[in-house]
């Protein structure tokens, strides 16, 4: 149209970082004098030859880390989506790395990542938070429409619907919605009040971010090993299970887990054994020819 400003598009690099620490799943974040973000920053396209080295190079910039195993995750690039840069669209390109956790730089730190989303541990049984802050909140704010009803079901596991672990995105989404977490307040420019659910904000969308990448991961359990990038060369199915059950969020049976993955054919015995305080355990390591093997090599559905 005659005398319309031009659109501004401007392409970023978000880097979701996962890493398993003594059963806690964490995420590598970056401190700032609000919110904590996620590493990243703009492509360079006269020097990054390609999308991940980009976000390679911004992770081992802010954070002192260098990267692994790492897939891209998502783009990001609704209208709106970063109100605080006005009237330029914001693209976002997301990518998901698994490493073992290490220091990063002191402007960077680990956050677990039930501190952003308490309501998705499930390992002890179901979060309080939930019964007891978020389902009467959206029950109040829900009322009598139908789709709303319906997804707070889905969501939420009210009504006797059984809990989807995979539905991150979709239960940060409805709390989004309805003025649960501190964002909604923000990306309106609204002071965030102090009544909200617990759950710690990050800077502009990238607790959607990570949520998307939570449920991407416990998705991918399923049908990819993706597990094993977390996990030293050789460990013990109790210490696999762990990891499975703090990314899963929610506890596995001993023997049905142990069967699945016998089954699957994704490790095998190493020969040695490892001090555990009482019976010594089997140390295991991760089958690589597995992947040649089976078209869908994961753990499968155990929860």
């Amino acid at each position: 149209m005659t005398g319309s400003l031009p659109l501004v598009l401007s392409l970023t690099l978000d880097g979701v970082i996962v890493a398993v620490t003594e059963d806690t799943p964490r995420v590598l974040t970056v401190r700032t004098e609000s919110y904590p973000r996620l590493p990243s920053g703009p492509l360079e396209p006269d020097t990054d030859p390609t999308l991940e080295l980009a976000v390679r190079r911004w992770v081992e910039e802010q954070t002192g880390l260098e990267l692994g195993y790492i897939e891209q995750l998502y783009t990001f690039g609704d209208a709106g989506r970063r109100p605080e840069v006005g009237d330029a669209r914001m693209l976002s390109v997301a990518y998901l790395g698994l490493v073992a956790e290490t220091d990063p730089a002191a402007s960077a730190g680990w956050t677990d990542w039930y501190d952003l989303f308490p309501w998705e541990d499930h390992r002890t049984g179901r979060p309080r938070v939930i019964d007891d802050i978020i389902v009467p909140r959206l029950t109040s704010w829900v009322g009598s429409d139908r789709d709303r009803v319906a997804r707070m079901r889905r969501t939420f596991a009210t009504a006797d619907f059984p809990w989807d672990g995979v539905r991150v995105l979709e239960r940060y989404e409805l709390m989004y919605e309805a003025g649960l977490v501190a964002e909604s307040f923000v990306d309106r420019n609204l002071p965030a009040p102090n009544h909200l659910p617990p759950g710690v904000a990050m800077a502009s969308d990238h607790r959607r971010i990570i949520a998307t990448a939570v449920g991407r991961l416990r998705g991918k359990l399923t049908y990819r090993p993706v597990v094993f990038e977390l996990l030293p060369e050789e460990f013990t199915l109790s210490v696999l299970q762990r990891v499975v059950e703090a990314l899963a969020g929610v506890p596995l049976h001993k023997q049905n887990f142990r069967r699945l993955v016998e089954r699957a054919g994704l490790v095998e015995g190493t020969g040695a054994t490892a001090s555990t305080g009482g019976r010594p355990a089997e140390l295991f390591r991760f089958r690589r020819e597995v992947t040649s093997e089976q078209p869908r090599p994961g753990i499968g559905r155990p929860w």
